[in-house]
């Protein structure tokens, strides 16, 4: 179906055909005929950086076709740019025009990571953080409540226009919790909120590392609800892995040995309710010195609770100097 070459409006344009190199290409993609068109003429009006109302709607046409096409969105947004200052329009409701679009698109494509560049591209140039933002974020992540596309996207919102104290994040995640506590991402953004501020977004280094002077406030009422969520579901590493970044930050696991100890049964491993307990106590141990009680967590973990990662606590065994342990019965 052809659109553009029956038009008047683009009659003026020559079109610019794909080049798959020559007449007789090697592995020439079948594009379809309405598509291969279309981006004929956009690869002409890119040659004159034309940034007109035709071209934003050419670049809709393509990426309703092909939504993950990163060229076309910067286009897109160069050409709304443009288009502003062509027309002296009031920036922010042009913004929002394209948000709503943007939101439809998103909606039918939730794992297009374009489509949040094109967003954060969009508000970048904003003052301040729209009023139907968030809530969008919350249908989408109510879709898919672990989409990787739309947590990074809520970070970089939570850092531009420093949503850090607000009551917007630390209840949305809480919630998200409270309906699934294996809720990974929620317990990844909860950290971020608490203690991303100061982390170089680049490097990954901030105030946050071992050592640094931190809320111990924070601390004692995090630690708290990590511990609270671990009692109701035990096998879930999440908690285990928040509860150790918060005791890391006062440099020792140990305060929390004892609540470790709740899950791990006997000696043999009889009444085990969480193989991160176990490896969180043999860390402990480890801490102390223990290192035939660390490595006795250690054999548990290979020979019964997580075979499946032998060679991973061997390894663990090799750095306390001990040897390693093979597939079977535990040794008594």
């Amino acid at each position: 179906m052809r659109k553009y070459s029956t038009s008047f409006a683009w009659e003026d344009v020559i079109p610019i055909p794909q080049n798959d190199g020559g007449p007789n290409p090697l592995a020439a993609i079948a594009y379809t005929e309405e598509y291969s068109e279309a981006m004929s003429y956009l690869r002409s009006i890119m040659t004159a950086n034309e940034k007109s109302e035709r071209a934003l709607e050419l670049t809709e046409h393509i990426i309703r076709m092909n939504p993950a096409h990163y060229t076309v969105w910067l286009y897109r947004a160069n050409t709304l740019f443009e288009l502003q200052k062509q027309h002296q329009s009031n920036l922010e409701e042009d913004i929002l025009d394209e948000i709503k679009w943007l939101d439809d698109i998103s909606l039918k494509h939730l794992k297009n990571y374009q489509i949040w560049h094109h967003r954060q591209t969009l508000l970048s140039a904003l003052p301040s953080l729209p009023s139907t933002e968030l809530p969008f974020l919350a249908l989408m992540l109510s879709k898919d409540t672990k989409n990787y596309h739309v947590w990074s996207y809520r970070q970089w919102l939570v850092r531009h226009f420093s949503l850090w104290d607000t009551n917007t994040e630390i209840p949305y995640v809480e919630s998200l919790l409270d309906h699934d506590v294996r809720n990974n991402s929620a317990w990844n953004h909860r950290w971020f909120v608490f203690f991303g501020r100061d982390v170089d977004p680049e490097s990954g280094k901030g105030m946050d590392e071992v050592g640094n002077i931190v809320d111990e406030d924070l601390l004692d009422r995090e630690v708290d609800f990590a511990k609270g969520k671990i009692g109701l579901a035990p096998q879930n590493q999440s908690p285990w892995n928040y509860l150790r970044g918060l005791l890391r930050k006062r440099g020792s696991l140990l305060e929390c040995k004892a609540f470790a100890q709740e899950f791990v049964g006997d000696a043999e491993g009889e009444g085990c309710r969480s193989s991160h307990a176990l490896d969180f106590l043999a860390d402990c141990w480890a801490e102390e010195q223990e290192k035939d009680k660390a490595g006795k967590m250690l054999e548990l973990l290979a020979r019964r609770f997580d075979p499946i990662r032998r060679n991973y606590w061997n390894w663990k065994r090799g750095l306390l100097g001990l040897e390693a342990v093979e597939a079977g019965p535990l040794e008594v």
